[in-house]
């Protein structure tokens, strides 16, 4: 079974970049406090990396 990790937007994207925002949004988050759950792989460790001082990533 492959890994899984749970992110949770944890700051606002007011006064983001367009492409920090594309990725948040292709992530699936909405909004603060929201989590998803993905599984890992190096798309997403990809999208974690250019916007990690946003989000909260747990393995599980």
């Amino acid at each position: 079974m492959a890994k899984q990790l749970e992110i949770t937007l944890k700051k606002s994207l007011i006064g983001r970049n367009p492409r920090q925002r594309a990725t948040i949004k292709a992530l699936g988050l909405r909004k603060i406090g929201h989590t998803v759950t993905h599984d890992d792989t190096p798309q997403i460790r990809g999208m974690i990396h250019k916007t990690d001082f946003m989000l909260d990533v747990k393995e599980i």
